[in-house]
């Protein structure tokens, strides 16, 4: 037998070495080492670690714990944005022009200073990669044509990003607590950057060293990003260069582990410190461990599934209808989200500016099978829906396969790991998606633009918002989406939420179905160990271990 899972950890030096001992049964494990949290997390939807081109949720935690922004979200409060690398920042008369002011002395993980040169760059190199989250910078007016000009370093300590229209600055601000607006080492990405041929497709002679950091790290956070794994392992390192609290842990490791059971098991038998996906029997039964502690937060995550209107059934308002009754939700709440969330059917989450409680569906097979009579379809039809294979999504699509059977509608359920169905889901291939829609910043704006949002339908569209991917076109949605950045009275810019909410509640092909309580159990030899108010506030370099 190898020496145990603490000396192994502390001896490794080299990838191989890491896979051992991640591939070893789990009982073969002592207890984890005291310098190294351990989480067990199903992180099958990471797809890349760039953070100008990652656009998911797993992601996100790693990135927040790695990478620093000009600004963060205040997890305290969630109404104000507060400065990271920034020190100051001040907004011109006419609102186009922010200038910041870098903290001094603050060096990456390699380090090299930051100054706002890396800033500038990390800005154009987002936009020029034009990913999927670029359009959270583009929304501003800045394009690979402008973005040098528009975002730029006027000294070492000095950024100004000028935008095209006085929006309001709560929402610049919060836009740039999001993913996309971490900043990179210029000097190792340019180092690591492969040379491309221009093409119509990529207008750019550079990668922007997009290949390198899918799996590399360039950034300045507590920890740094040493491995990560596809469905296996991420593992990061504390950062001795971080300019600011230093990381009590040497490590953290995020072990892929999607079931709830094999997590509780790991879980009392010390294998691991922290589990991430309880369902709601698992996380009552170890609550109630000795030597365990549980812990769970309200997230701006909301649970739901799209149809897809390239599907001509789908299409017809009578079927959106009759599918947001065709949703056992009491069942729901009182089984498969117990704990783990609430009923909730409008797309602006609970807390933020302008989210409305309503509530009007509710299980009723026989108006459902009324509309689909009105559209033509009596007699019902088949359609699939992709489905990640991770609880509670897999269950619900159980749950509604058989309501929507009462109904007459045969639902296929296509599993899948989180890559999978979310790059088909971003091709617009599925006929109904169901997931999870994290803000990406703390404004109402994010979800009203991904829900309401499409300037262009076509298969070409460069707004990729959750309203595109399901083919969905409301013109004058979008229109009031857009005035709605521009409003800076408060009320009546909550005002233009809550209508946008019913329209979108009454003919939008989204059946919302729940908001996020985020829970997790773990060992009470972890010391401050907190799940924070968004998907990327789950900070982990304030934990230490008895």
């Amino acid at each position: 037998m190898m020496n145990s899972f603490n000396k192994r950890l502390k001896l490794m030096t080299t990838s191989a070495a890491l896979a051992l001992i991640l591939a070893g049964a789990p009982q073969a494990y002592a207890a984890t080492p005291a310098d190294t949290l351990v989480l067990a997390w199903a992180i099958d939807d990471i797809i890349t670690l760039d953070p100008g081109e990652a656009f998911e949720i797993s992601t996100a935690e790693v990135t927040a714990n790695t990478y620093n922004k000009l600004v963060a979200l205040d997890p305290a409060d969630t109404s104000k944005v507060i400065g990271d690398l920034a020190e100051s920042w001040t907004i011109s008369d006419d609102g186009l022009t922010y200038t910041f002011k870098l903290k001094s002395g603050l060096k990456f993980a390699s380090g090299n200073p930051i100054t706002a040169a890396d800033v500038a760059y990390s800005f154009e190199r987002a936009v020029k990669l034009d990913k999927s989250p670029a359009f959270l910078l583009t929304q501003f007016g800045l394009s690979g044509d402008n973005v040098t000009e528009k975002a730029k370093a006027t000294d070492d300590t000095t950024f100004v990003l000028t935008v095209d229209k006085a929006y309001a600055p709560s929402f610049v601000l919060n836009v740039l607590t999001s993913t996309v607006a971490s900043v990179v080492d210029k000097v190792l990405v340019t180092e690591k950057a492969k040379a491309m041929t221009p093409t119509a497709e990529y207008k750019y002679d550079t990668d922007f060293g997009n290949e390198f950091l899918k799996t590399g790290y360039a950034g300045s956070g507590p920890f740094k990003i040493r491995e990560w794994r596809a469905n296996e392992v991420v593992v990061l390192e504390r950062n001795d260069n971080f300019f600011g609290e230093k990381a009590k842990l040497a490590r953290v490791i995020y072990r892929y582990m999607k079931e709830s059971a094999g997590q509780r098991l790991a879980l009392e038998n010390g294998d691991i410190d922290v589990a991430r996906n309880l369902e709601p029997g698992d996380f009552e039964a170890v609550a109630k461990k000795e030597g365990i502690a549980t812990t769970s937060a309200p997230k701006g995550t909301l649970y739901y599934f799209s149809l897809n209107q390239k599907n001509p059934n789908l299409a017809k308002p009578e079927v959106i209808e009759a599918f947001k009754y065709l949703v056992d939700y009491d069942a729901l709440g009182e089984t498969l989200i117990k704990g783990i969330g609430s009923i909730h059917q409008t797309f602006l989450p609970s807390g933020q500016l302008g989210a409305l409680e309503d509530k009007p569906y509710k299980l009723d097979v026989a108006k459902a099978k009324e509309l689909l009579a009105k559209a033509g379809l009596a007699d019902g039809f088949t359609v699939t829906m992709d489905v990640r294979n991770t609880q509670p999504v897999t269950g619900i699509a159980e749950n509604v396969q058989q309501t929507l059977a009462q109904a007459g509608i045969k639902l296929e359920i296509i599993p899948g790991d989180g890559k999978q169905t979310l790059t088909k889901f971003r091709a617009r291939q599925h006929d109904i998606y169901i997931g999870q829609w994290g803000s990406d910043y703390f404004d109402p704006n994010s979800n009203a633009e991904t829900f309401t949002f499409n300037p262009d339908n076509s298969d070409e569209g460069k707004n990729k918002t959750l309203a595109w991917r399901n083919a969905w076109d409301p013109t004058e949605l979008s229109a009031k989406t857009a005035a709605a950045l521009l409003e800076k009275d408060t009320a009546k810019r909550a005002a233009i939420y809550e209508d946008l909410q019913k329209q979108v509640l009454a003919t939008g092909p989204f059946v919302m179905i729940f908001q996020q309580t985020e829970i997790a159990g773990y060992s009470d030899k972890v010391k401050d160990y907190k799940l924070g108010p968004s998907f990327d506030t789950n900070f982990v370099y304030t934990v230490s271990k008895d």
